[in-house]
């Protein structure tokens, strides 16, 4: 006892328990820490080479307009050539490229609507009736979703912003179209006309015809939350999300319905279209009635 008292009482012991204590307290942490789930270590390790795929992706496809670091360019002048991707979100990046807007080959007025490279092509068709062929297909098809899905996740790294919406979000089936008609009406028919078959604007732009199936309703929610080219910024402050549901259900409704062909007038509907074609036509036949019916002017007699 006499020992360990002196022992104590020694100017480096205070130090030794300390260690002690440390070592104590590491080997108990050690002991009862979970243990890394390798399944977890893999994800990670997927996670950074599917990031790094997207920053691959976006040297090569576009990094000479936008940047090396999605920053933006200028001219000599100062004049923006192509925006910062810093913040615009992935579901601006889903849009811009499966609808083939992005890269753009010719830049104008507007980046018109087209077939994706075959790098983010999703839509290749996969019916063919040669296994070897439809095999093929299918695995360019999971590369290039992968390709995409790469992409926005490099973009969506870089400074957040609108995500892509889920298949819930985005389901006609559950929204209301009578409330989607009337919001469409109020915030999208003076662009894209009452039933979406697109229209002119200024400047040379244009809205695109939202009447054709190859827009998604994941494109069209896409649409209303980035905003793309002269379309305002519909967010979730200025149409709710279940807004937003409503008016992919109007539009998707108002395009399924049976078109009896002819000049549809915009399709605006059978009872206006009618009454117009009603009028002209009733119009027309006033005209040529007054025509037949009327009088020769008599001939003034030479003097």
């Amino acid at each position: 006892m006499k020992r360990f008292t002196a022992w104590r009482r020694r100017p480096w012991a205070g130090y030794a328990v300390v260690l002690a204590a440390l070592a104590a307290i590491g080997a108990i942490y050690a002991g009862f820490s979970p243990r890394t789930d390798p399944a977890e270590a893999a994800h990670s390790a997927q996670a950074a080479a599917d990031l790094a795929n997207g920053r691959q992706l976006y040297n090569k496809n576009c990094a000479s307009c936008h940047g090396p670091n999605a920053e933006g360019t200028r001219d000599a002048q100062g004049r923006p050539l192509a925006p910062s991707l810093i913040g615009v979100g992935a579901a601006s990046v889903d849009f811009q490229v499966s609808t083939g807007r992005m890269p753009a080959m010719n830049p104008g007025a507007q980046m018109p609507r087209k077939e994706p490279i075959p790098e983010f092509n999703t839509n290749i068709p996969t019916d063919f009736h040669d296994p070897e062929q439809r095999e093929r297909a299918e695995k360019q098809k999971a590369q290039a979703e992968k390709n995409l899905a790469d992409l926005r996740n490099y973009i969506q790294s870089l400074g957040g912003g609108p995500e892509v919406p889920s298949a819930a979000m985005v389901d006609p089936e559950g929204g209301d179209v009578a409330l989607g008609g009337k919001l469409f009406r109020t915030n999208c028919a003076q662009c894209h006309n009452f039933v979406g078959s697109g229209g002119a604007l200024t400047g040379g732009k244009y809205a695109p015809p939202l009447s054709d199936d190859d827009v998604t309703p994941t494109q069209i929610y896409e649409a209303m939350l980035t905003g793309p080219q002269a379309m305002p910024v519909f967010n979730d402050t200025t149409l709710t999300p279940e807004q937003k549901k409503a008016i992919i259900a109007y539009v998707v409704q108002t395009r399924e319905e049976p078109n009896p062909g002819g000049n549809g007038l915009g399709r605006i509907g059978p009872v206006a279209e009618g009454l117009t074609g009603w009028l002209v036509g009733m119009s027309m036949l006033v005209l040529a009635a007054m025509w037949l019916t009327a009088k020769k002017p008599k001939k003034l007699k030479k003097s």
